[in-house]
């Protein structure tokens, strides 16, 4: 059952990647994709990727990923907007997100082609990734106003049982009450689809070891990343995630806004 979101008016240090879950009991069940605010995402699903890069290729995957990749995948049918995050404080040290129409775009053939026919200049930079992660998720809740110059992203799993406890809290007091603070622009809640997030291509066999997978990933955006780090230090502390219900170990980032393109 959808969830509808009414429109809304820890301290961050260097992270550790998440080991690879166990699919696909670890995930949680399909559910479609929640209602989303005026004004956040453009569309209900986003692709989620961390990832570090070898240090001897960096310069030419900027220049990559900024000149082919990008507009390469904000011109597949179904994709909205391209982002690109470099971390102020987390680990790995770069955040790529797309926001696409539906979880199905991340699935469909216009998309799996470009996946299994990488270009050269692709299979290159796919080559010096470094501690993959990446999940195809349905948008559960997006609020919020714009972009923000600074993004916190939140790794997080429900404990047994409590899974509809945390995703309501989060939806309809958390992530609201935390968009009133001053300097912040927009919070989401996402949630893994296993079956979209596996699909199996070409691209995939080019990094260096198989990709991470999140659970649930909570993501605020502010003005700046003292802000931001602030809000979830005080509103969305590891502690204060566990006692509404969140498993021990989430990971948070802080990053910078790197780059961005609009279908």
């Amino acid at each position: 059952m959808a969830v509808q979101v009414r429109p809304a008016g820890v301290g961050i240090a260097d992270s550790v990647s998440q080991p690879p879950p166990r699919l696909p009991g670890l995930l949680t069940p399909a559910r479609r994709a929640g209602r989303v605010a005026r004004m956040g995402f453009l569309g209900t699903a986003i692709l989620a990727f961390w990832a570090d890069v070898d240090p001897s290729g960096e310069a030419d995957y900027v220049d990559w990923h900024n000149r082919e990749h990008m507009p390469e995948r904000c011109a597949v049918p179904g994709f909205r907007r391209g982002r690109r995050y470099v971390a102020v404080a987390a680990a790995p040290k770069y955040f790529m997100m797309y926001e696409t129409e539906t979880l199905a775009t991340l699935a469909s053939p216009a998309y799996v082609e470009r996946l299994n026919n990488p270009t050269p200049w692709t299979q290159k930079c796919l080559a010096l990734f470094r501690n993959s992660n990446r999940t195809a998720c349905r948008t559960t809740a997006s609020l919020g106003g714009g972009i923000g110059g600074a993004i916190a992203t939140i790794r997080l799993g429900p404990s047994p049982g409590r899974e509809q406890a945390l995703r309501q809290w989060l939806v309809a007091e958390a992530l609201p009450t935390i968009l009133e603070r001053p300097g912040i622009s927009a919070a989401h809640l996402c949630e893994a689809d296993v079956e979209t997030t596996t699909v199996k291509t070409k691209e995939k066999d080019i990094r260096d070891k198989p990709d991470e997978v999140a659970r649930w990933v909570v993501l605020v955006e502010g003005s700046d990343a003292d802000i931001v780090d602030r809000t979830c230090r005080e509103a969305l502390a590891p502690k204060i995630l566990e006692a509404r219900g969140a498993e021990p170990g989430a990971v948070t980032g802080l990053y910078a806004l790197h780059h961005i393109v609009e279908a």
